[in-house]
């Protein structure tokens, strides 16, 4: 299964103090707007999302069809063979995708302890 390029999604407080913090670690601003509360920060192939105020916890997030620049991968699976894939093998989803749909969308299914994976088709 090709799930693409990944990422960490960090629900955080303050997003003009995290977005400093990651500047010291090395992350320079990829994506976002800090106007909207919301930042990518990359740190070579590195993904690190912040946002304030959009959820409670932080998600590990899945784009297929993305590498870690966001280019268009020629060969990705799409999000709903994705999410078909584990509902055969039995996995509660979250939060689905509409199958009858092309192009972006997203799932979200959570792992043995809880923590949420978002499965985020953009293309």
């Amino acid at each position: 299964m090709k799930l693409g390029a990944f990422s960490i999604s960090l629900a955080v407080k303050d997003i003009k103090a995290s977005k400093a913090f990651y500047e010291t670690l090395g992350f320079s601003v990829f994506a976002g707007d800090l106007e909207k509360n919301y930042l990518i920060m990359k740190n070579e192939e590195s993904l690190v999302g912040l946002f304030q105020g959009m959820f409670e916890n932080n998600i590990l997030t899945f784009n297929p069809g993305w590498d870690q620049n966001a280019n268009t991968l020629e060969n990705f699976d799409d999000v709903r063979t994705i999410q078909e894939h584990l509902k055969s093998k039995n996995i509660k989803l979250e939060h689905e995708a509409d199958a009858t749909t092309s192009g972006p969308a997203s799932f979200v299914v959570l792992d043995p302890d809880g923590n949420a994976i978002l499965i985020d088709q953009h293309i």
